[in-house]
């Protein structure tokens, strides 16, 4: 029965790998508007919150079978889209009802949207006429949102065979979504990169902001980097920094043997090395782990850290600009949450400072790495 259900995953995973969907990002060139008060910032988070609905109310008229084709997949769990399209309208509920409070200042993309079934009948008619003062808009944004909803679509019709950010598990599982609105957290996957690599400057570059974030390691990658410089250089690397684990290598941990013993070994070479810094927090490489293995996290004292927000910096998909541009198109349409970036990459040296610039005026905080998941 085991290697039955291996193979069936492989299978999936396959079939995932064999239709890859876009990864979507939106210039914001083509929003007419910098986001240069609160305000402003709520009138694009209003914009996206109705485009990004109004894919979405669009998407439920399809059957099955028009899923399948549109999503490239053979099987799909429906029952798991139809969960998390429940808890994609509540959050929209929620952002718009906050992001209206500004209507007063500026009614840009102000509808009187009181409950589910206001938004629902909002999104439904929502259209940009084309003398609109945001026609230049409309059209990137509406092809944002359809790519960026199959990437959640995609993921929730194959969970839990194959797991992701977009469900959770239980109670352990941990993705920001208790987070104040406009409040952000800064997290960074699959370092350290080797001596005077990317790690270095983005962590030296959140100091000299006076930010921090939480930077998941690799056991493998950091003990190499303690062989190749010394334990006080690593610990000087991560001043003021939060690390969190991401296991003893950078690899599915749904179906791996050793998946508990990469997590323990991990968390204890971080607890002697940095005590100071540790979060006991793991970060699953892919957002893959086991629907079993609460009791395991509970028992080592971690919780599993998801997020939402995410920059798709790997190589081979978005430049730098775009991974930027993406990120803060969802920070408008989500208002909070947790940011993924790859500190083993080059594009979070630059998507990072345009971001931060993009949004200095915005009224946005930047979420302590000590207080995020307490």
């Amino acid at each position: 029965m085991r290697i039955a259900l291996l193979l069936s995953a492989c299978l999936l995973c396959l079939s995932a790998q064999a239709a890859p969907v876009d990864v979507a990002s939106l210039n914001r060139g083509a929003w007419p508007e910098k986001l240069s008060t609160p305000a402003l910032f709520d009138v694009g988070s209003r914009a996206e919150i109705l485009m990004f609905a109004h894919s979405l109310l669009a998407s439920e008229s399809q059957d099955e079978a028009a899923l399948k084709q549109r999503l490239g997949l053979k099987i799909i769990n429906l029952a798991a889209i139809n969960d998390l399209r429940r808890e994609l309208w509540q959050r929209l509920l929620e952002n718009y009802s906050v992001a209206q409070q500004s209507c007063e200042v500026d009614a840009s993309f102000c509808y009187l949207v009181e409950n589910m079934d206001d938004l629902r009948e909002e999104a439904g008619k929502f259209q940009i006429s084309e003398s609109s003062f945001y026609i230049d808009w409309a059209a990137p944004s509406h092809a944002f949102h359809e790519r960026y909803l199959d990437e959640l679509l995609r993921k929730a019709a194959l969970f839990p065979q194959i797991s992701s950010e977009v469900a959770r598990f239980g109670d352990h599982e941990r993705n920001g979504d208790e987070f104040n609105d406009r409040l952000f957290l800064l997290t960074f996957d699959g370092g350290p990169a080797p001596v005077s690599g990317n790690t270095d400057w983005l962590a030296d570059y959140l100091r000299k902001q006076k930010m921090n974030g939480v930077f998941f390691v690799l056991g493998s990658s950091l003990q190499t980097r303690v062989e190749r410089s010394s334990a006080a250089d690593v610990q000087a690397l991560y001043q003021g920094q939060c690390v969190g684990i991401q296991g003893w290598q950078y690899r599915s941990h749904s179906h791996w043997v050793d998946w508990q013993s990469s997590i323990t070994r991990s968390a204890q070479l971080v607890q002697n090395l940095m005590p100071e810094n540790y979060l006991p927090l793991f970060r699953p490489p892919y957002g893959q782990r086991r629907a079993d293995s609460q009791g395991f996290f509970q028992s080592q004292g971690l919780q599993v850290a998801l997020w939402d927000i995410d920059s798709q910096d790997e190589p081979g998909k978005l430049k730098a600009e775009e991974s930027a541009q993406r990120v803060l198109t969802l920070m408008l349409l989500w208002r909070k949450g947790v940011i993924v970036f790859h500190d083993t990459q080059d594009k979070a040296r630059v998507a990072l400072p345009w971001l931060l610039q993009a949004t200095a005026q915005s009224g946005l905080g930047w979420q302590d790495c000590r207080e995020a998941f307490r």
